[in-house]
């Protein structure tokens, strides 16, 4: 089932400066429980397409429609980032909590206990619920991260490069976790990688930009099941394959 739908997005920035077109028909589809990896030339606008889906920045031109075909609310998203952006006087309960106390309609104390405590299992974070973020590592701070953004249910979890400044066995770590919240609870994520390797090892799908104006070049699929090894002959070959159109266009 389709959950996003993109259709002809184009955004073009300008000031007394500088002006420049961003994004040119960017059109592209996201399937419900879906892995997708957004890639493409530095510069090319891969995370303005997050800033868009996410509400932080508008569309010129384009629609975007959710799984029943009408427009797309941003409420529906949650976004990670490279950095954590968790709040440092926050513990990790409450910084998880911080969503949901947030919330229009008022949700009793007892659910948000109840939806924490099961957040903090699945990101393997319960031992330090009352931690505050100076206290964690990178890879802890961004499960934090994580759990903090699954919190309000988001249809799709945009995520922004979140694993590139870990260090190698964290960033797999990571990864798998990823792969792992996916197979649990259903969730989609849409995440913007320089990492070939990476793409290859989470994505169902990956999507490759142009450079500015960018727009949907190539779509390769990714039929290796999982778990997955990048030491495999297959795996080789997209990884190659991936980086080729990247650094060709």
């Amino acid at each position: 089932m389709q959950v996003l739908v993109l259709k002809g997005i184009s955004k073009q920035f300008q000031n007394e400066q500088t002006h420049f077109q961003a994004l040119s028909d960017i059109s592209c589809v996201i399937n419900k429980g879906e892995i997708v990896c957004l890639m493409g030339p530095s510069g090319c606008g891969k995370s303005t397409v997050l800033r868009i889906l996410s509400g932080l920045e508008s569309a010129d031109t384009g629609t975007i429609c959710g799984s029943e075909g009408n427009v797309f609310d941003p409420v529906h998203t949650a976004m990670v980032f490279q950095e954590h952006g968790l709040f440092p006087w926050l513990s990790v309960y409450d910084n998880i909590a911080y969503g949901l106390r947030m919330k229009v309609r008022k949700i009793p104390n007892e659910q948000i206990t109840q939806k924490v405590k099961e957040l903090l299992t699945l990101v393997h974070m319960e031992e330090f619920a009352n931690a505050l973020p100076h206290q964690l590592s990178g890879g802890m701070k961004q499960r934090v991260a994580v759990a903090r953004a699954l919190a309000i249910e988001p249809e799709i979890l945009l995520m922004d490069e979140p694993f590139s400044a870990l260090d190698p066995f964290s960033r797999r770590e990571l990864q798998d976790e990823v792969i792992r919240i996916r197979d649990v609870l259903g969730t989609t994520f849409f995440i913007v990688t320089h990492n070939p390797e990476e793409a290859v090892y989470l994505g169902d799908r990956i999507l490759i930009l142009s450079k500015r104006p960018s727009c949907v070049i190539k779509e390769i699929q990714i039929p290796c099941k999982r778990p997955r090894d990048l030491a495999d002959f297959f795996m080789m070959q997209c990884v190659r394959e991936v980086t080729r159109d990247v650094t060709s266009r």
